[in-house]
């Protein structure tokens, strides 16, 4: 398979996983494309391993987990409250600041618990393969997705009283 074909194939399926990872389309197309530039160089190292696909998956995944790390780069993200006086229960506007709300709870995860979490109820991947993609034992991914659930779980509590 040469690289075109393989982007040609997967690049939606990238496409969707940054943007679960990062939460901002356009951060998910930065993330992407860095990543495709490294495997166009990489592309026969790339092509050798035994799934091209996970090899790809973990250089996003590791480029997500280290981006920003620097203090060079600051970003901030501007959402505005939630006024529950004026929401109609049942709405789409209701829906659409509910699921704004998840992805705020979301991005105060710290990275890899962001990403395991990811990995595990969007990609759909067993442990093992988690494992593979972090690069850790499979015992820390069940720590991480604990940890992370449990984050999410008192932030919740948190904002429901």
């Amino acid at each position: 398979m040469t690289y075109e074909e393989f982007v040609g194939v997967r690049l939606s399926a990238f496409l969707r996983y940054a943007l679960m990872l990062t939460g901002d389309p356009h951060q998910a197309e930065d993330l992407v494309q860095e990543t495709m530039v490294r495997a166009q160089l990489n592309w026969r190292r790339i092509r050798g391993s035994d799934s091209p696909d996970r090899y790809v998956r973990r250089m996003i995944t590791n480029q997500y987990i280290d981006w920003r790390r620097g203090s060079w780069l600051k970003r901030v993200l501007l959402r505005a409250e939630l006024d529950e006086s004026s929401a109609i229960h049942g709405d789409h506007a209701q829906r659409a600041a509910e699921r704004d709300q998840i992805w705020s709870l979301l991005a105060r995860l710290p990275r890899r618990q962001r990403a395991a979490l990811v990995l595990r109820f969007y990609e759909d991947l067993p442990d093992a393969e988690i494992a593979g993609v972090l690069d850790c034992p499979v015992g820390t991914v069940r720590s991480l997705i604990s940890r992370a659930l449990t984050t999410l779980r008192a932030q919740v509590m948190e904002v429901v009283q």
